[in-house]
């Protein structure tokens, strides 16, 4: 059964071509928000009305950003605001515009620059288009609830700026992977962060330890009586701590963590899974994984002398 949701916030994001409204609108679907740009004012309704997806519930409070600027069809300002005040009155939720602007003299920069054409002044200078469109967006300026001037601004800096007004908690979360890996089978290309355990004690020379993985209590046991063992991991979780807020605040969506050991079985794992439990009560919500874990137990990867001493590898 589908379910018709309107969201409870809506913010229609328009402004001057050149402004930044394509980068303001990526950043806000990187964010988690779902995004339609240029959509013909007549389909505003119809996409209001349409119903969620699969898998979605009346619990859902993702918010819904609208790009519209003069090249969308059936473009007329007065009538976006009367839309926008129909649309608070029938509904009843949020109705928030971002209008984007920027000088005339940044703008004609931006233009000559990239080489680009101004939509509205294809065959003509781009000052022409700016001038125009500026008169045509003057209504929606009027009425923005918002607007970011973005004549200073650099590309990072928008979506900054984007991120800072706009970020809701949870939703603009970056997605926290914590993965255990064997170096004997390969480092993972995905790593933002990498952390080698080899230099703890090695549950794999236990006999009584070997088919066994970090997720035992009695492996666990074996791996924190290494004397450098609390001290290191401690100081990784408050590197953590420290470090992943900044990866949110710059953006990233995703954001791996990755311990290795030798075989990817014991010492990974493990420290994996206490590091996990460190951030999830720090307030962060990881996800983990193991990626050698079921792997068979092999000497070779361990690199065994036969006949030699059980060392840590």
């Amino acid at each position: 059964m589908t379910t018709t949701l309107m969201p409870k916030t809506i913010l229609l994001v328009s402004g001057l071509s050149g402004a930044g409204k394509t980068t303001a609108l990526k950043t806000l679907e990187d964010m988690g928000w779902e995004v339609v740009d240029n959509l013909p004012l007549v389909l505003l309704d119809r996409l209001l009305d349409t119903p969620l997806a699969a898998g979605h519930s009346e619990g859902d409070e993702r918010p819904l950003a609208i790009g519209i600027d003069a090249r969308t069809r059936g473009f007329d300002a007065n009538a976006i605001v009367r839309r926008i005040k129909a649309l608070r009155e029938k509904h009843g939720h949020d109705v928030e515009t971002l209008f984007l602007d920027c000088s005339g003299s940044e703008l004609e920069r931006r233009f000559d620059e990239t080489r680009r054409r101004h939509p509205l002044a294809l065959d003509r200078p781009a000052v022409d288009g700016i001038a125009r469109e500026r008169e045509l967006t003057a209504p929606l300026r009027r009425w923005a609830t918002q607007i970011i001037d973005t004549t200073s601004f650099s590309s990072n800096a928008l979506q900054q700026e984007i991120r800072s007004r706009y970020a809701r908690e949870r939703l603009s979360d970056p997605v926290l992977t914590i993965l255990s890996f064997g170096f004997s089978r390969g480092v993972p290309r995905n790593a933002d962060l990498m952390f080698d355990m080899r230099y703890l004690r090695n549950p794999y020379w236990d006999d009584a330890l070997r088919s066994r993985t970090g997720q035992d209590p009695d492996v666990a046991a074996y791996i924190t009586q290494d004397p450098a063992y609390e001290d290191s991991v401690g100081r990784i979780e408050q590197l953590l701590a420290i470090l992943l807020p900044r990866y949110a605040e710059s953006g990233k969506s995703y954001i791996t963590v990755a311990f290795g050991c030798t075989g990817g079985r014991h010492r990974s794992v493990h420290v994996a899974e206490r590091v996990a439990r460190y951030l999830q009560d720090a307030g962060f919500s990881p996800t983990v994984s193991h990626r050698n874990m079921e792997s068979a137990p092999q000497d070779a990867l361990e690199k065994r002398r036969p006949g030699g001493p059980k060392a840590r590898s």
